[in-house]
């Protein structure tokens, strides 16, 4: 398997620190409010990369981390008059929510920063030690890391320290260079007590990049296989993560993989510039499978601008591949998922080149539905390759994450409820040989933009354009 690296700007063989085993962090959302589409596209992402490492055979370990404390929770539960920790947790949950209902699998491990601060200060005092980082000595209780100190820093993204603006996450007055970055926040008159810790250096929180490099040493070593997040995390809070766990004497992640944004009116979807869709909004409007294949059918290094138009074709793609896997396993069976071709897994294997791999997928259903006529052993067979492809996809309509979670709403029930009765009198005018009154109900479904198709196994309804 081939991978593209961020920091070498090159696409190399996968080659693991532990031979037979994967090892991937990824940064998760800083809760400060609910996941929109942009932040759950990198989930997916993750998700394909996992699915298909596992069906290579690797054992794969992901951990994905949870920013619970940071400047703009405390602000938010502060605006709504609520404890900030109480903000956090709600919004970990909807993050919690929007995996379950795109089918992506939990990762092996989600720690919070709240509870690794112990680890976060051994990091800084390791860093103090080798003259990486520094405490302000205004009395401010913040702790900085010096860029100077070390001259890879900007590496990543291919940046001069010179050319870059001062790092916007404290005031510039403790600093030594303005571009220095703080590890550490020390407490503020008027923030809760509650969003403080004691440290050597007084009471206060996180930086928001130390958090992961922590986290990243605790859970996976010092060495790791992949980092991952978007795009827009590559400077600085990558940068800065790869920075202070070097200097820290760390070798950190043999890999770097950023996903591309979702752009929303031609800029990226964001709170701060409050251009964002919520999961839970969107699944409202379009079908969950059909949202998770929208997320993954570009490349993950492409640019999504999203449309609604565009959604909607992708929901009438998914049910094209799902009508076929449900006639299908009604002609000779669901079976069980198979091996993919030999094209899929290549393209797969090329830096997850899943529009490639798509292409293979249609062509697969294409043939199959030509067989549904015949069925028999190739229509089996074409069923268990077209699943397995859609298994390492995570959009199998077959799989038991989508049959649990994709249980009719009570506007759908009652449709179905309502044109299976039009159905079962239908059946009894055809018994009865009363083919006008059966013609009269095909004709009053028709009109209501219904579908019918009759199968070995019973008539199937459909509603026209989906």
């Amino acid at each position: 398997m081939r991978l593209y690296d961020s920091a070498t700007r090159d696409t190399t063989d996968l080659v693991p620190v532990v031979p037979g085993q994967v090892s991937i962090y990824h940064c998760g959302l800083t809760v400060q409010g609910p996941p929109h589409l942009g932040h759950i596209r990198k989930e997916v992402v993750f998700d394909v990369l996992r699915r298909w490492l596992e069906r290579a055979g690797y054992e794969v370990t992901i951990i994905a981390n949870v920013t619970d404390v940071d400047d703009k929770i405390i602000a938010k539960g502060r605006e709504q008059g609520r404890p900030w920790y109480a903000v956090a947790y709600e919004n970990e949950r909807a993050l919690h929510a929007a995996y379950e209902v795109l089918g992506c699998t939990a990762p092996t491990y989600e720690p919070r920063a709240t509870g690794h601060v112990p680890e976060m200060i051994e990091m800084m005092q390791t860093l103090i030690e080798r003259g990486h980082a520094y405490a302000a000595d205004d009395g401010s209780g913040d702790v900085y890391f010096d860029v100077r100190s070390w001259p890879a820093y900007g590496a990543l993204s291919n940046q001069k320290v010179d050319e870059m603006q001062a790092a916007e996450d404290a005031p510039p007055e403790g600093k030594r260079d303005p571009r220095d970055f703080a590890l550490w926040k020390g407490s503020k008159a008027g923030e809760p007590e509650t969003a403080s810790w004691p440290t050597p250096w007084g009471r206060g929180r996180p930086g928001w990049h130390l958090e992961c490099s922590a986290m990243a040493a605790k859970y996976l070593g010092h060495e790791f296989d992949i980092h991952g997040g978007g795009l827009d995390l590559r400077f600085p809070h990558h940068e800065n993560e790869l920075a202070q766990s070097s200097a820290a004497g760390q070798a950190f992640a043999r890999r770097w993989m950023h996903n591309a944004m979702l752009n929303l009116g031609g800029a990226k979807m964001s709170k701060s510039v409050g251009n964002t869709l919520s999961v839970s909004e969107v699944v409202k409007r379009f079908p969950a499978i059909a949202v998770r294949y929208y997320l993954l059918a570009a490349h993950y290094r492409s640019v999504i601008e999203y449309s609604e138009e565009a959604l909607a074709e992708t929901a009438v793609a998914v049910e094209r591949i799902t009508g076929f896997v449900t006639r299908a396993a009604e002609l000779v069976g669901p079976g069980e998922p198979g091996e993919v071709p030999a094209e899929f897994a290549a393209a797969m294997d090329d830096d997850l080149a899943v529009p490639a791999a798509l292409a293979i997928l249609n062509g697969s259903v294409t043939r199959g539905n030509g067989q549904l006529a015949t069925g028999g052993p190739e229509l089996a067979a074409t069923l268990a390759e077209v699943r397995g492809m859609l298994d390492v996809l995570g959009v199998d309509p077959l799989s038991p994450v989508w049959v649990a979670r994709g249980g009719a709403s009570g506007a759908d029930a009652a449709l179905d409820s309502l044109i299976g009765d039009l159905l079962d009198q239908r059946a009894t005018a055809r018994a009865d040989k009363d083919f006008a009154a059966a013609d009269r109900v095909r004709d009053q479904l028709t009109a209501a933009g219904i579908e019918i198709e009759d199968t070995p196994h019973g008539p199937r309804w459909t509603v026209k354009g989906q």
